[in-house]
């Protein structure tokens, strides 16, 4: 037996220590599973969170975003990378270069599993299609994370949020609103139409819009450029066409803002249309400085990877299990809750525009 397997079987039997009952009904040896402890998403693992425990150290922690080299991710992941390192640990990442190839994010998490992965932290292209393969990591022992964007709570442990999902729909709306001043048609951008965060913001955006002080605004199309540059740029281009008077289109994906402002910069309607939105001050910089965008908001992607990775090892330490009310150290980045439904969110977005941008560089 190696010596990762050994420290595996070592942690196994202290957490399952805890009562008679639990080490009797899980000594057994599977040939291809990390340990035996199965960890049900949202609640407990096996045992109970010992916030004091200590961090464990050689791990192997496997981050798989939507999209790999995607630019966006890519900040993620490498946040993710000098989190894993700088506990101990063992980063890596694997992924699928398309953002809706959700069969691709199944193999993926299969061979994660069959590898004996001891955390994997994922950020799903569907909220369903990674369920099975996701629980039965979880029931070979290893520690569930999603980042970005969620699957259905069962289906994992913990879910490190960007920001309120409420916040960020909500504030979306407002900031256009402000743009436009308060009145004429808009559209939404968004990204896959499976993706679970981008259904979540627009779900708080169309409520937003119900408010009395909307009331002169009108949502006319949700169009979806699969955050492909290519889909994206051309569905600006639809929406323009289609829509005439179109006054402003709130895109909350880093690839459509950035090629929504791609095309509006190039044609007639720089500086008439608004965009706002969801975009990195790196993508968006020389759009916001030739007054192609006015402002746009997003969280610092680099610090949702290193939560994640903070979170993944807290777990696999069994500091947390995943029940509401637990409390965990991520580093630099403070203290964190963990909220309802096992949600853990990074803070508050941050607004961009002329006045900061260059104080950013991601």
């Amino acid at each position: 037996m190696s010596e990762t397997r050994t420290a595996r079987t070592r942690r196994l039997t202290a957490a399952l220590a805890v009562t008679a009952a639990l080490a009797l009904g899980a000594t057994a040896c599977g040939g291809t599973t990390k340990d035996d402890a199965a960890k049900e998403g949202g609640t407990a693992a096996a045992g109970k969170a010992d916030p004091n425990a200590e961090t464990k150290k050689d791990l192997t922690v496997a981050f798989l975003p939507k999209q790999v080299n995607n630019p966006y991710f890519t900040t993620a992941d490498n946040g993710g990378k000098k989190a894993v390192e700088s506990l101990g640990s063992t980063y890596k990442e694997v992924g699928t270069s398309s953002g809706t190839d959700t069969a691709g994010q199944v193999s993926y998490v299969n061979t994660l599993t069959q590898q004996q992965a001891d955390a994997i932290a994922v950020s799903a292209q569907d909220p369903g299609a990674l369920c099975t393969a996701l629980k039965q990591a979880m029931k070979n022992g290893v520690s569930v994370v999603t980042y970005d964007s969620d699957t259905k709570a069962d289906c994992r442990q913990i879910f490190v949020s960007q920001a309120s999902a409420e916040d960020l729909g909500r504030t979306q709306v407002q900031e256009m609103a402000k743009q436009i001043g308060g009145k004429g048609e808009i559209a939404i951008l968004s990204a896959a139409q499976t993706a679970t965060n981008q259904n979540t913001w627009i779900d708080f955006m169309k409520d937003e819009l119900k408010k009395p002080e909307y009331k002169d605004i009108k949502l006319v199309k949700t169009a979806y450029g699969d955050d492909d540059a290519q889909k994206s740029f051309q569905q600006t281009q639809g929406l323009l066409q289609e829509h005439p008077k179109l006054a402003g289109i709130i895109s909350p994906t880093t690839v459509g803002i950035k090629a929504a402002a791609q095309y509006l910069s190039g044609s007639k309607y720089k500086g008439k249309v608004k965009l706002t939105g969801l975009g990195t001050p790196n993508d968006m910089r020389a759009y916001v400085k030739n007054g192609t965008v006015e402002a746009f908001e997003l969280w610092d992607p680099a610090k949702l990877g290193a939560l994640a990775a903070h979170t993944a090892v807290a777990l696999e330490s069994g500091q947390i299990t995943g029940q509401e009310g637990e409390k965990f150290k991520a580093g630099d980045l403070g203290e964190f809750t963990v909220g309802k439904d096992g949600v853990v969110s990074l803070g508050k977005p941050t607004v961009f525009s002329k006045s900061n941008i260059d104080d950013f560089d991601f």
